[in-house]
């Protein structure tokens, strides 16, 4: 009995400490750390139909996602509809969500750039009207200057008589309907014809020699 009650005592007092232990430890001014989120960053691109130009940023490395919208328009929570017929403001544009660690923000241009036909106004292929135009819509001073000076890189550069593409002040972001996000995944066939006969592909290695 007394070996039983000594070594219940041993086990008691134990459990005690460990208590103990785990509370002070816990009652610190810092407690345990957790791995950090990783960070990302948004970036807003016009460049025509908002599924192709979607589907190109999604395969870039880096890019975490890219999703259809509307911005640059008076309207609020504009319509696909709305928008298409034109008269809104707005554009069809992808916000483009990045880790910056992976990718920069001048990448992110460098390969907008090659991707669009920046020689027309309010059209891109064969869509045409000012909701087609290709733009880039800053978030911040640092997004601006970064654009602006891409532009003149590409102006400086002679390869163009001129350059259409916009570089503004992004407003609101409307989300567009959820039958145009991933529609490049959801739709892959109409989604190629599509491409194809609007002749995307063709004119961007027209303009730039070849598509990266």
């Amino acid at each position: 009995m007394k070996t039983f009650l000594g070594t219940a005592y041993i086990r008691f007092t134990c459990a005690v400490a460990t208590l103990l232990l785990a509370s002070s430890c816990w009652a610190g001014d810092t407690p345990p750390a957790k791995p950090p989120a990783a960070q990302v960053a948004t970036a807003i691109f016009a460049g025509g139909c908002f599924w192709c130009i979607e589907a190109d940023f999604e395969k870039l490395a880096g890019v975490v996602k890219a999703e259809s919208g509307y911005t640059g328009g008076q309207l609020e929570n504009p319509t696909y509809e709305q928008v298409s017929h034109g008269g809104t403001g707005h554009a069809e544009v992808v916000r483009v969500t990045y880790n910056p660690e992976k990718v920069s923000y001048q990448k992110l241009l460098d390969y907008f750039w090659r991707h669009i036909d920046p020689t027309v106004k309010d059209q891109q292929f064969c869509d045409v009207g000012n909701q087609y135009r290709s733009a880039i819509f800053y978030q911040n001073e640092s997004e601006k200057k970064t654009a602006e000076a891409s532009k003149v890189i590409l102006e400086k550069s002679k390869k163009f008589a001129r350059i259409y593409t916009e570089i503004v002040p992004g407003g609101p972001f409307y989300l567009a309907e959820d039958y145009h996000q991933d529609y490049y995944k959801k739709n892959p066939i109409r989604y190629k014809y599509y491409r194809n006969s609007c002749g995307r592909d063709a004119r961007i290695s027209e303009v730039w020699g070849t598509l990266h």
